[in-house]
């Protein structure tokens, strides 16, 4: 296995030091809230899933197999991208948060 292959990986790590420290300094609230970010994440996980698992069977979708590890999960979709469907829209919820937190907006759980 060469560093290359790891690629994947960094680029995830990237998008998870760029706004993991949203929650502690800004109060962002997303970890803080397991039961929303997991009702958020979960309808769209298994969307983009289902999405490329069908891609990849059809032979419309592939993955360089010099930028991930190799470690992969049925239906030949490499761990990062199931990664990657959970770690972006995360960051995307974060970077909303993290707006909200700021300008002080609530939602309809918030009262």
């Amino acid at each position: 296995m060469d560093l290359a292959n790891f690629g994947y990986l960094g680029v995830l790590l990237f998008i998870v030091l760029g706004t993991v420290w949203l929650e502690p300094i800004i109060g962002a609230q997303v970890l803080r809230k397991p039961k929303r970010l997991a009702l958020s994440l979960l309808p769209v996980v298994f969307f983009l899933v289902s999405w490329d698992l069908y891609a990849i069977s059809q032979g419309h979708w592939w993955f360089n197999q010099s930028f991930v590890t190799g470690v992969e999960l049925p239906g030949k979709i490499p761990i990062e991208e199931i990664l990657f469907f959970i770690i972006t829209p995360t960051a995307m919820i974060y970077s909303f948060e993290a707006v909200r937190a700021v300008k002080q907006w609530r939602v309809g759980d918030e009262g």
